[in-house]
């Protein structure tokens, strides 16, 4: 459910290696005045963020304002339905019935209805109830009867065969919804025909299509055609010019307000020079990872508006438990006993935020008013690995036999603030009979991340407070390959916890949820299922001629309303 799961992120990276640190001045507008240009550190890849490697903040940030649904993430962060793209109603409780209609006046830019065909291939590949369709998560969708509906018919009544706690932000949201018309004509199947195939679970019917639904969306070094790529928002893309930027213009057929500003460029700028693009105008807004430093440039700087934010993003270590050492819990221990959490976090992260703590969940945000209980509930299994114990650690390495074993770090470069964190993760396991070896690579999250090429994997995930938004990250995947495994990278087991997900997920009153995520916890610190790390405050900055920007602290990003940006 790329909508409301969690989205891998590469964001983190400045940790006082600013370009200029010392400069001061004023920051400039980009010459177009028409155009407003933000900076994001990652290349846009697919235009289908759906799929289970293709679910990522490159991706389903950019679209937030291009592909559109029945709900979106709002500025604080909560689902808010988009009642220009048509209303949703809870029609009964038992069974927990859902109605969608879809607005009278919703069109793709390419001028094709948005009706049943587009809904039904939306749950055909999310629901994982069509074999062949890669999807980044299923929770909600799965516990659905096939939807019933026609060909132009723009309703669709949802009835699901257990309670769903998120059912307001679970089905149908941003970046969901996919032109089916393009599937039908990429995959050689009629409207007719789709809508008949998935009502029938048909997927040898559905073959051409499910292959283009899982690949045709990727790009290759330029933006595809534009009949491959039509819209459902008030922006279109319109051009991708590889490794430098994303141009959005708007789009002529949305029937809802019409964007500010006709042109948003994105400018692929990394992260620590994002502050020194702002300051020669090369950029209106920025979101870098925060560093003392880069806060202090950007603070320096006039006619530029500067804010932090708590939101939900949080790096952590993820094991390889497909093909690496760390199938042994003896060894995942050990490490867990070596990394420095505190002083990762006292070196990193403090300079920013003096009163930062180690992150304790994996599950509920530091400001989340039920994060106390969660940790409270742990048990203490969390504690055991607040501070370094390196004799305990080489104690149980040479328990396992394993004295000198290698351990690859991956996470995706350049990214400054990580190699920090490997670097000071080597300082310590080291000494506990590990040799911890730097892998960080600019294409980790296309092949060693899909490919479970690396032992231990350092990277972050960004969400929001739906519970359904991290079931598929911590469930059993169904098979270990970069098709079929979603979110849960590593591929993490435990039949309690896929219970326990389940349970929370049918639990719709949000206090009785919290003694069930603290016992999901409390398991895989047992497990050593991840090692949590620390959060990433929000930051953002944009110069003073730009208004309507504001933040946003889930995984739709500063992107969120791009719709209403506009120059003075």
């Amino acid at each position: 459910m790329a909508g409301g799961a969690l989205l891998l992120t590469a964001c983190a990276g400045n940790d006082g290696q600013a370009s200029n640190p010392s400069s001061s001045g004023s920051a400039s507008a980009p010459a177009a005045s028409q155009t407003v240009t933000w900076a994001f550190d990652q290349e846009f890849s697919s235009y289908n963020g759906n799929t289970g490697a293709e679910n990522a903040a490159r991706n389903n940030q950019p679209l937030q304002r291009v592909l559109s649904g029945f709900w979106y993430y709002g500025g604080d962060g909560k689902v808010t339905p988009d009642t220009d793209f048509g209303t949703y109603e809870k029609t009964s409780d038992d069974p927990l019935t859902v109605k969608y209609t879809i607005s009278d006046k919703a069109v793709w830019s390419d001028g094709s209805p948005i009706d049943c065909d587009d809904l039904m291939l939306s749950w055909a590949a999310n629901s994982g109830k069509v074999k062949g369709f890669s999807a980044a998560g299923t929770t909600g969708w799965e516990d659905t009867k096939t939807p019933d509906c026609e060909k132009g018919g723009r309703e669709v009544t949802m009835v699901y065969t257990k309670p769903f706690a998120d059912w307001a932000g679970g089905l149908f949201g941003n970046t969901q919804i996919m032109p089916a018309q393009v599937v039908e004509k990429k995959g050689n199947i009629s409207e007719e025909e789709l809508i008949a195939a998935v009502k029938a679970a048909d997927d040898k019917k559905l073959a051409e299509a499910i292959k283009f639904y899982n690949d045709g969306w990727i790009m290759k070094g330029a933006l595809l055609s534009e009949d491959l790529i039509p819209s459902s928002g008030p922006y279109k893309l319109s051009k991708l010019d590889a490794g430098q930027s994303l141009t959005y213009v708007a789009n002529d057929k949305y029937w809802g307000p019409k964007p500010a500003t006709p042109t948003i460029v994105e400018r692929v700028i990394v992260l620590d020079q994002q502050a020194q693009a702002l300051q020669n105008g090369e950029v209106n807004i920025i979101n870098p990872q925060p560093g003392p430093d880069v806060l202090n440039q950007l603070n320096a700087l006039q006619g530029v508006t500067v804010k932090t934010a708590p939101q939900f993003f949080y790096d952590h270590l993820d094991f390889n438990f497909d093909s690496s050492p760390f199938k042994d819990r003896t060894l995942r221990e050990a490490f867990a006993k070596c990394v420095p959490r505190q002083l990762i976090v006292d070196n990193l992260i403090k300079p920013l935020n003096a009163d930062a703590k180690v992150l304790e969940s994996r599950t509920v945000a530091s400001n989340q008013s039920h994060y106390g209980d969660v940790v409270a509930g742990i048990g203490g299994e969390d504690k055991k690995y607040d501070q370094v114990d390196i004799e305990g650690a080489k104690a149980l390495v040479d328990k396992a036999g394993k004295s000198g074993l290698e351990v690859k770090i991956g996470y995706k470069t350049p990214n400054p603030r990580r190699s920090s964190v490997v670097q000071l993760i080597a300082d310590s396991c080291n000494k506990a009979g590990f040799k911890v070896v730097d892998k960080g690579a600019e294409d980790f999250f296309g092949n060693g991340l899909a490919n479970n090429t690396y032992d231990v994997a350092l990277f972050g995930w960004t969400g929001s407070d739906l519970v359904s938004g991290w079931a598929s990250t911590y469930t059993t995947a169904k098979k270990c390959d970069s098709e079929n495994k979603g979110n849960n990278n590593g591929c993490y087991s435990n039949k309690q916890v896929d219970k326990l997900i389940k349970q929370i997920n049918e639990t719709t009153n949000k206090p009785d949820q919290t003694p069930l995520i603290a016992q999901v916890e409390k398991a895989m610190w047992q497990d050593l299922a991840t090692i949590p790390l620390y959060e990433n405050p929000n930051l953002t900055a944009w110069t003073d001629d730009v208004e309507g920007v504001i933040q946003n602290p889930s995984q739709a990003g500063i992107g969120w309303n791009m719709d209403k940006w506009s120059l003075k």
